[in-house]
């Protein structure tokens, strides 16, 4: 069984780039399944950083196949942006390396558009989407109003009116809302130039991958986002367009459950989330700063693609372990271990408390998350900088004590966890 599925536990920036970059080392293909160019990886390699936000992470390795899948939202234009700049940083590019699904959604320019006219009507009770076209994209797939990158594979001229003639539709509500209307033939040129590019790249990902499979190669999946921003299990309606979880994997891909070996779930050793929505855990003043860090680092807490601070908090083991139950994972990694070091005592969030009432798992509407109160449970924090760590029995006492504490109260077992940015920062548990 072939297939390691890498599924976000929390609400997205949980590390998964370097965690598929790591896990890359040992796959033939890394196929990224949902979401679009609202994503950012981060990968640190031989003191370089690189920031992806189409491309899947496997990139970085020379013997690996990538594959955007049908699941994703693609941004033509900024797909080859980060392609050439990919190549001016010596990276192999080439349709070899790198495959399109000619089923996935293409982000148009009225997308983008009429994402922020969106947000823009919403005021103060705005999502905090990154107003890249995401949603709008997404709901002309399920309104069967959407473009595929198969299109681009057309005759140029007949590619180009689809193209206006959505950018038209859209300039109709944009009109409606008092917007300014988009220009639809300026708006499609840099598009028909990015399809010239990615035509050689685009094909059946789906027969591909199956191919691939029965073949006996192993397939990281690698997803954006994380399991609380699910369009059907997060906090609806501060959640993303796509399903960021297991099922969203196979879906996204086109292949079937009975090539899936691992489900690994990735999770910060804290909780952080960016833009709207509840988060019960969430903290101010200076251990929520010390967890953010000042953004002078790549590994502060300020999103990859839009430059926002994130909120910080203690780790939510309430949400966490709901993420278990929606993923079914085989097992989780922490990330970010090494930012916990120097906090004299950690908390975590083992239950809420709601108008007299004990939750085990998170409730239903937001309504009554906003209301919970977190029942913490005390741990010890340490001192010592971890971040030199390779070997579980070289951390502190307190800090096994704590990743022990949240495998129990997950019952799932925690066989990895980084201790920094680069590739070789992580603390591996052999298992017999």
């Amino acid at each position: 069984m072939p297939i390691t599925i890498l599924i976000g536990a929390q609400w997205g920036d949980e590390g998964k780039g370097r965690v598929v970059d790591w896990l890359a080392s040992s796959a033939d293909i890394v196929a990224r399944y949902a979401g679009g160019d609202n994503a950012g990886h981060t990968v640190a390699l031989n003191e370089s950083v690189y920031k992806l936000h189409l491309v899947p992470s496997g990139i970085l390795h020379s013997h690996v196949v990538s594959v955007m899948g049908n699941g994703m939202v693609i941004n033509p234009v900024n797909l080859v942006t980060e392609i050439m700049s990919l190549r001016k940083l010596g990276l192999d590019i080439t349709p070899e390396r790198l495959v399109i699904s000619s089923r996935a959604h293409i982000i148009t320019p009225a997308h983008i558009a009429l994402d922020k006219a969106a947000e823009t009507a919403l005021g103060d009770s705005k999502i905090g989407t990154t107003l890249r076209g995401i949603g709008p994209a997404y709901l002309d797939k399920t309104g069967r109003a959407g473009i595929r990158t198969g299109d681009m594979l057309l005759d140029v001229e007949e590619f180009a009116e689809r193209l206006i003639a959505a950018v038209e539709t859209a300039n109709e509500t944009l009109a409606r809302q008092g917007m300014e209307s988009l220009d639809p033939r300026s708006a499609v040129e840099s598009y028909l130039d990015a399809a010239a590019v990615l035509k050689p790249f685009i094909k059946d990902t789906s027969v591909y991958l199956h191919a691939a499979l029965r073949a006996g190669k192993q397939v990281v999946c690698e997803g954006a986002q994380g399991t609380l921003l699910d369009i059907d299990h997060g906090s609806y309606p501060f959640v993303t367009s796509s399903s960021p979880t297991a099922g969203g994997a196979l879906t996204g891909l086109g292949v079937g459950p009975l090539f899936v070996e691992k489900v690994l779930g990735v999770a910060k050793a804290f909780s952080t989330r960016v833009g709207g929505g509840p988060m019960p855990t969430e903290l101010n003043g200076q251990i929520a700063q010390q967890l953010r860090g000042s953004g002078a680092n790549f590994w502060d807490e300020f999103g990859t693609t839009t430059g926002r601070p994130r909120r910080c908090g203690w780790l939510d083991v309430v949400m966490l372990r709901y993420a278990v139950s929606v993923n079914g994972f085989s097992e989780m990694m922490l990330t970010k271990m090494d930012i916990l070091s120097g906090l004299s005592e950690l908390k975590l969030a083992v239950a809420y408390e709601i108008d007299g009432r004990r939750y085990e798992y998170p409730p239903v509407t937001n309504e009554l998350l906003e209301r919970a109160k977190p029942i913490y449970e005390t741990l010890p924090g340490w001192q010592e900088d971890i971040s030199n760590c390779h070997a579980f029995s070289q951390l502190p006492a307190a800090a096994q004590n704590y990743i022990e504490r949240v495998a129990s109260l997950c019952d799932v077992p925690i066989n990895s966890v980084s201790v920094g940015p680069e590739r070789d920062q992580l603390v591996m548990r052999h298992t017999a």
